[in-house]
């Protein structure tokens, strides 16, 4: 791994979502492009790890319900505080993401079982890796690649969110660092 990193902009967007509370809502052009079957494969492996990791980090936090994290209002409501309120709501895009594809698919059983489930419904489909963009929700574009990136982000902003809750909460060594987040 380089002791250093350059940033390049490869491409700006306008908008008016509070990136510092979610996602905002571009596309980039290199998520337009179909994905061969090799690639799809890695970003679906990279995903379900996430998945994976999100949920072994979940289940290793000594009280799900417990949080020294005061409340915080955004745009879209109260920020999830505790274990499970951030899990739940990471989970819960599952159906959301897969469906701005036109991937019917749930939220139910653990993070991990909801988005092979996913995976499976969107496999099912012919074509899937040809698919094109497709218009979402609030005038917002999406590709498959865009879904995956999309998820692999969420998790990890919020895996970050509650590795910090859990650290501040029950002590410096009470859960795993699954994602090796720099503290």
């Amino acid at each position: 791994m380089p002791d250093t990193f350059e940033c390049e902009i490869i491409q700006e967007k306008q908008s008016d979502l509070t990136v510092s509370d979610a996602d905002s809502d571009v596309i980039f052009d290199s998520e337009r492009k179909e994905l061969s079957l090799t690639e799809y494969a890695e970003l679906k492996a990279l995903t379900l790890k996430s998945a994976q990791d999100f949920l072994t980090l979940y289940q290793a936090i000594p009280d799900q319900n417990k949080s020294c994290l005061p409340g915080r209002k955004t745009f879209y409501g109260q920020v999830p505080r505790t274990a499970r309120e951030m899990y739940e709501h990471t989970k819960n895009v599952n159906e959301y993401y897969f469906g701005e594809i036109g991937v019917p698919a749930d939220n139910e059983g653990t993070i991990l079982e909801c988005r092979k489930r996913g995976f499976a419904a969107l496999e099912n489909q012919a074509d899937f890796l040809k698919r094109a963009v497709c218009p979402g929700s609030y005038d917002e574009e999406w590709s498959l690649r865009k879904v995956l990136r999309r998820f692999v982000w969420h998790d990890r902003i919020h895996a970050k969110a509650m590795y910090r809750m859990a650290v501040k909460t029950f002590g410096d060594k009470s859960v795993p660092n699954v994602f090796r987040f720099a503290m």
